[in-house]
């Protein structure tokens, strides 16, 4: 846990899930430019929040817990389009969100949590929007939450210098209106836009879908569905790929988990090779749950109550010793930092899912060594499959 200090409080502020080890903070430079920004610098006066303020993309709640310490009296408003309202795609942003403001005692309904798949306010007086990695995902947003703003609307983006790009501020011009930024502060930068009422704009482009290449096998010609922002958007990756090609055999009703679905391809794949098994995918984004239904939908036909899609850290919730099989490509990255930490909590969460005899099936990169870790777990490890690049390792829970 670290402290952040601005103007009007001091705030104690961790990641979730919160790990005493663990050295990042909550927040960067670019969340405490915005911040300053808000409350007036460089004889600037504060800007006005008393309105219906909408905080996109908000990585740990640190900037939502910020605003609902400066002005406690908003409140969220649940139900209305007033209020402080958080719009992320990521559950553990939600949750780490929810501790962060009870941890500085400002009550978990403090403000409004959205996802990116549920409907924007209909009023936004003031957009701010923490610039995200995926610049597919920035310019889905922007088209749903143009609707709502006016001319008035003040619409400020933040990131570090590096997370922003001319192709970034040309999003915010052909969506939103007239854009300017910064000098940069800390390497970090702000983006200034100015809603245009009268710009004309075209229907988001997503969610999008491809058909799997010829070369695949079984699984040729299955249909893919990605909303913004999910790995892979326009066509398979080639771990994907790889692992698709080595898929263990299964027969009968077992459980199955595509862990950290993404668009769900590798568990429909696993529902076509078994149509008797029962289907879970489980990701913390709410854009790569939505593709993962979609993708499934579409290709597994009448076996639609096969299959569930839950939006979760990892396997949390799922009952222990009830899944037969787990198929798992772990990210090996959070935002700009890498880390182990969330393969690691995977691998646990799935030994812990598992049935004695239960698999875990996972894709990754060579030189991640992925293989260390899981016979630390399950005493055990194999390699199921090799090429120069990916490896597939196969642990059993004995």
């Amino acid at each position: 846990m670290n402290r952040l200090t601005t103007a009007w409080a001091e705030l104690d502020l961790a990641r979730f899930p919160e790990d005493s080890r663990d050295t990042l903070r909550a927040w960067d430079a670019a969340d405490e430019y915005l911040l300053r920004h808000l409350d007036g610098i460089d004889d600037a006066a504060p800007v006005d929040l008393s309105g219906a303020v909408v905080v996109v993309g908000d990585r740990w709640g640190a900037l939502v817990t910020a605003l609902a310490a400066r002005n406690p009296e908003q409140g969220s408003e649940q139900g209305s389009d007033s209020g402080l309202v958080q719009i992320t795609d990521s559950f553990l942003a939600q949750q780490a969100t929810r501790a962060n403001l009870v941890r500085n005692g400002l009550g978990a309904d403090a403000v409004r949590l959205l996802s990116t798949q549920d409907p924007p306010p209909e009023r936004i007086d003031v957009l701010l929007i923490r610039v995200p990695k995926s610049l597919a995902l920035l310019e889905d947003q922007l088209h749903r939450l143009a609707p709502g703003v006016h001319e008035d609307t003040v619409v400020i983006g933040t990131g570090m210098v590096t997370e922003i790009h001319t192709s970034t501020l040309k999003l915010f011009e052909r969506i939103i209106g007239p854009t300017r930024t910064s000098l940069a502060v800390r390497k970090a930068r702000l983006v200034f836009c100015s809603p245009d009422p009268g710009l004309a704009r075209v229907p988001s482009p997503w969610p999008r879908t491809y058909a799997l290449p010829a070369d695949v096998g079984p699984f040729a010609g299955l249909t893919v569905t990605n909303h913004a922002g999910v790995f892979s958007a326009e066509r398979l990756d080639i771990g994907t790929r790889f692992l698709l090609e080595h898929l263990p055999q299964r027969r009968g009703p077992q459980r199955v988990v595509d862990l950290g679905c993404g668009n769900g391809v590798v568990g429909t794949a696993a529902a076509m090779a078994n149509p008797e098994a029962g289907l879970t995918f489980v990701d913390e984004s709410y854009q790569a749950v939505a593709s993962a239904e979609a993708t499934f939908r579409a290709n597994a036909g009448s076996r639609t109550a096969a299959a569930e899609f839950l939006v979760r850290d990892g396997l949390s919730g799922v009952p222990a010793a009830t899944v037969d099989l787990v198929l798992n490509n772990p990210p090996f990255h959070t935002h700009q930092a890498t880390t182990d930490a969330t393969a690691w909590r995977m691998f646990a969460d799935s030994r812990a899912a598992l049935r004695p005899g239960g698999e875990l099936w996972v894709i990754g990169n060579r030189h991640l060594g992925y293989h260390l870790k899981l016979r630390r777990l399950f005493g055990t490890c194999e390699v199921a499959a090799s090429n120069p690049k990916f490896v597939v390792l196969r642990a059993v829970k004995r």
